[in-house]
């Protein structure tokens, strides 16, 4: 194993030593290199001030850059990586991407810019930006101060998809560095990057209290806001086995770092259910990063992707030296941010079942706004109905209603062996209570959250009466009126 980090910095060779290795990628680059483009706003990856891009090249779309958190990504993450800051940018003269927001007039004050030019720069290099939601999607992690959304997304607009040819061009068709494993030591931290299983277990064997990371987008907040230095940290970005997504018999298989960026682009078509949770997750920024492990695993009771799991009845394959097994995923939260995982044992992938194209199946995300925001409630739904129009199998599953996401067992009785009516989910809908027991905290107080899931069990019905899988609906941000009122 390598003892010091190493990736390319704007396509130079970087080499680190005698840095903490909870050291963020925004410091690294503002106190160490004196690269200040990239800027610090919130320190938690709401505002986008610090975006800086990625080159991942594993993913379903192809090499690709990705735009991420810099103030969220501990400086050991970026080991066998390339990135590049806006000053990469400018050659002999600025990139494309600059001039079309220059030209739109959406740089204001200039304090986000950079960020919202890195944003920009994704979108400029990707091919799937072929609907007005992905747009919104791409560039709703950048805040904005002076409020020009309008002529910054003009600019996106124009450039999103240009590819324009180049070096950065050739940095998505050239062959990147060759992943190492790293053991990273300095003091009394230790940061490891195992590229083996063996040598995963071997470590975690050696530092049984070690947490185990891997887009950092939970645990960076632990380091940016609450000041706290791991003794041992683990990632499980050198573990190839680990990033694969593929359909397989009817399951969707999602290996533990799957980022949900490219898990969205592939249940687009695959599983809208899930897609749908995925919409409204988080930024691109965090999509980019956050991966289906480190959610499940985190445990929160309002963590998105458990309710739509647990409608879909997915399963957890958790890995140790001594193999696999697998659990339920209604077994899988046992306790508040406690999981079924035992020492030594890592969650290695996900099993989803596809849904059959005639089951009804929804996924609901309630919060305050719908950008960048967490759950008050989140519910996942799926029924199944036989020849006679009867409910044959239902599962119901909600996060924020309890200590951990779980199942509605009382709402399921209720609708199982009843006509598929809208008066049959509105009687469910009232078994909530006695399924639910919800706290009053700064999010929402428990009336709102029984009242909010009985109308997501009532409102079921009607959401899946013309199609039975729904999408969402490509909405805008707003709507701009004209001066005669017409949008």
């Amino acid at each position: 194993m390598q003892g010091a980090i190493q990736f390319e910095l704007n396509g130079e060779p970087v080499v680190v030593e005698g840095l903490s290795p909870t050291t963020t990628l925004l410091n690294y680059l503002r106190d160490t290199r004196r690269l200040v483009g990239t800027k610090e706003g919130c320190a938690e990856g709401d505002c986008g001030a610090c975006t800086v891009v990625v080159v991942e090249r594993g993913g379903p779309q192809g090499p690709g850059f990705r735009a991420v958190n810099s103030c969220l990504l501990l400086l050991p993450l970026c080991h066998g990586k390339q990135v590049f800051t806006v000053e990469a940018l400018r050659d002999s003269d600025y990139h494309p991407v600059q001039h079309a927001l220059v030209a739109a007039l959406g740089s204001q004050c200039g304090y986000c810019t950079p960020g919202v030019i890195m944003s920009m720069f994704e979108a400029c290099y990707r091919t799937d930006l072929d609907a007005g939601w992905k747009l919104d999607d791409q560039m709703c992690g950048n805040l904005c101060r002076c409020t020009g959304y309008r002529p910054i997304r003009d600019a996106t607009t124009q450039i999103a998809g240009t590819r324009p040819p180049g070096r950065f061009l050739k940095v998505l068709s050239s062959t990147g560095p060759t992943p190492q494993a790293l053991d990273y030591r300095h003091q009394q931290q230790r940061f490891s990057v195992p590229t083996s299983f063996t040598e995963l277990f071997d470590v975690l064997r050696e530092c049984p209290d070690a947490r185990l990371v891997c887009g950092a987008t939970d645990l960076g907040l632990d380091v940016t806001k609450k000041h706290v230095t791991f003794a041992s940290l683990v990632s499980l970005h050198g573990l190839p086995e680990l990033a694969k997504l593929e359909v397989r018999d009817n399951h969707l298989l999602i290996g533990a770092t799957v980022n949900l960026a490219d898990l969205e682009d592939v249940c687009t078509t695959t599983c809208p259910p899930l897609a749908r949770m995925l919409r409204f997750f988080g930024a691109r920024q965090i999509k980019n990063r956050a991966t289906i492990g480190g959610n499940l695993c985190n445990a929160s009771p309002i963590g998105d992707l458990a309710p739509v799991l647990l409608a879909l009845g997915a399963r957890v394959v958790a890995r140790s030296h001594r193999g696999e097994r697998v659990i339920p995923i209604a077994e899988f939260f046992v306790g508040y941010r406690q999981t079924a995982l035992e020492p030594g044992e890592i969650l290695a992938r996900v099993d989803c079942p596809l849904p059959p194209k005639n089951a009804r199946v929804g996924a609901y995300k309630v919060s305050r706004r719908r950008e960048l925001d967490i759950s008050a409630v989140a519910a996942g739904m799926y029924v199944e109905l036989d020849d006679a129009g009867l409910v044959s199998c239902a599962r119901i599953g909600f996060g924020g209603m309890a200590a951990t996401p779980a199942r509605a067992a009382n709402v399921e009785a209720a609708l199982i062996g009843q006509p598929w009516t809208a008066e049959t989910c509105t009687r469910a809908s009232q078994a909530v209570t006695t399924d639910f027991q919800p706290i009053d905290d700064h999010r929402s107080s428990a009336w709102f959250r029984r009242k909010v899931a009985q109308n997501l069990v009532a409102g079921f019905y009607a959401d899946t009466l013309d199609s039975p899988q729904p999408n969402l609906p490509d909405r805008p941000v707003s709507t701009l009126l004209h001066a005669g009122g017409q949008p």
